[in-house]
């Protein structure tokens, strides 16, 4: 017990949370399948006459000292039952692990199970982030009546949207998450030796063609999901109905916390969470911080444990209001919280106009601007750097070396005479052609700051049709990623136009088959521009 105290007194400490209220006792437990097949999990069972209820994490990631620290002991000492569950296949629950799509039946035969035990009182929440917010929407899918609240972080609902949602492959995540899955029951060293040697040894297998082929010899036949998943890019197939919980938001009617990060790699559906929930009159609360998805296990662990435990006190043991606000998102570029009823606040639309000389002004031409080209080489593909990923170059970076590429168009401001709040989706119309239809388009908003330094934070990516011919005029709307962003007095704006961003997406071979082409994009400048949703206030001229 002494040893017990002493570990939770330190982690009350970095989470900047209020002391232990109990003592808990751990049990391993085996939870029977429909099919036989038994899952391993730790039971953490607080010492109290009146617990709150029962939270229910299933993950993939095993059961560590700190998994088990932050999802189970954190809990337990303020009066939860604990059921932190190893997934079908994962260290030490049997059957076979196959991603995702085994999650609905799995986590509604344990909430059967519970059902049985003596210590569950009827109240369940469920709680985690990435794979195990998925675990949970997969559960929502077909709520069971015992469910009171949830705590979903960075977690998507639709993982062929995560997957293909661009209309290329979301290459250089799911080959990474592929290979730590693939590793991560590695003993000692040569757990930490497979991490220190990913980039290197996955490398290869990024430049490998076909895409169908990739990742064999570095994954060892034993992720076979991965090839599955990059041999079905018809967004109508059926067979990616496992891997769609998208009924989970119409479903659910319980008070639900979404946590996200502006740099997360799932932001878009995080946001599309709220807004259907919402649109639903369900209670639901959303944060969102600067964070990239690794860094809200890590930079925004004591904040996300504290709404969490907050959110479940309200409405899983009946205490007070977890909020003064239902929103509360970071405004990156002035680095300040904001509480607000409701997410977007409003707004207006200020269009600029790219203009010839590479500019980009609220001054619309006035006659012919041209064209601007460059050539995609994907033989030589245009490197991703930073952005919403999970991998690799992640978050915002200083863009200068990808601004520098032959294959990169640039369009900026001049520094703007006042601060300017972008506060939602920015639309990018875009007329261009190509001389080859197999092509892709990736478009960037950067803040470049008065020393030139130029930081991503939005951007799109898509996969252009074929079977539009070589050369005819295509005019695309892009909507680039949700963003709370301060452009700063004397800062300016930029938009970046490329062909890719290899190896976050699957380059375009250029072929619609084997070998590679390159293709040159001709932007029509006079017909592009680019909408802003701008906090409402009195207008001003960005030239």
């Amino acid at each position: 017990m002494k040893r017990q105290r002493l570990g939770d007194a330190i982690l009350s400490r970095l989470l900047g949370q209020a002391p232990a209220l109990n003592h808990y006792s751990v049990e391993s437990v085996r939870t029977p399948m429909r099919d036989g097949v038994r899952l391993l999990g730790d039971h953490f069972a607080p010492h109290t006459d009146r617990p709150g209820g029962t939270v229910l994490i299933r993950t993939p990631y095993g059961r560590n000292l700190l998994t088990s620290a932050l999802n189970g002991r954190m809990f337990a000492a303020r009066g939860y039952h604990v059921l932190l569950q190893s997934v079908r296949g994962t260290f030490g629950s049997e059957g076979t692990f196959t991603p995702m799509a085994q999650e609905a039946a799995d986590g509604l035969d344990t909430v059967a199970w519970l059902r049985e035990q003596p210590w569950f009182d009827g109240r369940l929440a469920t709680l985690g982030a990435s794979y195990l917010g998925w675990t949970q929407w997969a559960l929502m899918s077909e709520p069971p009546p015992e469910l009171r609240a949830a705590v979903v972080y960075v977690a998507p609902h639709d993982f062929r949207e995560a997957t293909y949602g661009t209309g290329a492959f979301t290459l250089g995540d799911f080959l990474g998450w592929s290979d730590q899955i693939v590793h991560q029951e590695d003993g000692g060293l040569r757990r930490v030796l497979s991490m220190a040697t990913a980039p290197r040894r996955l490398r290869p297998e990024l430049d490998r063609l076909p895409l169908t082929g990739t990742a064999r010899p570095v994954l060892g036949g034993k992720a076979p999901w991965f090839a599955e998943w990059a041999g079905h890019p018809d967004g109508d197939d059926p067979w990616w109905e496992p891997y769609r919980a998208g009924s989970a938001l119409t479903a659910v009617d319980v008070p639900v916390l979404l946590i996200g990060g502006w740099q997360d790699l799932f932001l878009d559906q995080t946001l599309q969470q709220y807004t259907t929930l919402r649109d639903r009159g369900v209670d639901v609360a959303l944060t969102v911080g600067p964070w990239t998805h690794l860094q809200v296990g890590l930079h925004a662990a004591g904040l996300v444990a504290r709404e969490s435990l907050a959110w479940l006190d309200q409405h899983l043991a009946g205490g007070a209001a977890a909020r003064k606000s239902p929103v509360r998102v970071h405004r990156t570029g002035e680095k300040a919280w904001h509480e607000l009823p409701e997410w977007p606040p409003p707004s207006e639309p200020a269009t600029l106009h790219l203009r010839s000389g590479r500019r980009l002004t609220t001054i619309a031409p006035d006659g012919a601007e041209g064209v601007a080209e460059f050539r995609y080489d994907p033989a030589d593909p245009t490197p991703s750097l930073g952005g919403r990923t999970l991998t690799g170059s992640m978050g915002v970076k200083d863009n200068r070396p990808l601004e520098a590429r032959a294959d990169v168009l640039v369009f900026s401001t001049d520094p703007l005479p006042t601060a300017v709040d972008v506060i939602g989706s920015p639309v990018l119309d875009l007329t261009l052609s190509v001389d080859n239809p197999y092509a892709d388009v990736f478009v960037r908003l950067c803040d470049v700051d008065p020393h030139g330094r130029s930081h991503n934070f939005a951007d799109q990516h898509r996969r252009l049709d074929p079977a539009v011919p070589a050369g005819e005029a295509q005019r695309l709307t892009l909507t680039l990623d949700p963003c709370f962003h301060r452009l700063l007095a004397g800062h300016r704006l930029r938009l970046q136009i490329s062909g890719g961003a290899f190896p976050r997406f699957a380059r375009n071979p250029g072929t619609g088959g084997a070998g590679l082409a390159a293709s040159r994009h001709t932007v029509d400048v006079a017909a592009s521009r680019l909408t802003l949703p701008v906090a409402v206030a009195p207008p001003s001229t960005i030239r």
